[in-house]
């Protein structure tokens, strides 16, 4: 089950490198969605770590205020 995790960090870092630069500073959560979901999955494992990061996207749209979300 590590190999799936360091697989999902892997991914989410290439995303990371390759994807986001391009988008500029949108992200209205301190520390942005993707560190956040690879924070999480370090800290509770690839499927709870991958289950909070989809929550954590789902709080972005306009009508939430953002700010700092550290990983429960």
């Amino acid at each position: 089950m590590r190999l799936l995790a360091k697989s999902l960090v892997t991914m989410i870092r290439l995303y990371q490198l390759a994807l986001s630069p391009y988008f500029g500073q949108q992200c209205r959560f301190s520390p942005t969605c993707s560190q956040y979901t690879i924070d999480a999955i370090n800290k509770h494992g690839a499927f709870a770590g991958l289950a909070y990061g989809v929550r954590r996207i789902g709080k972005c749209h306009p009508w939430h205020p953002g700010g700092h979300d550290p990983v429960p």
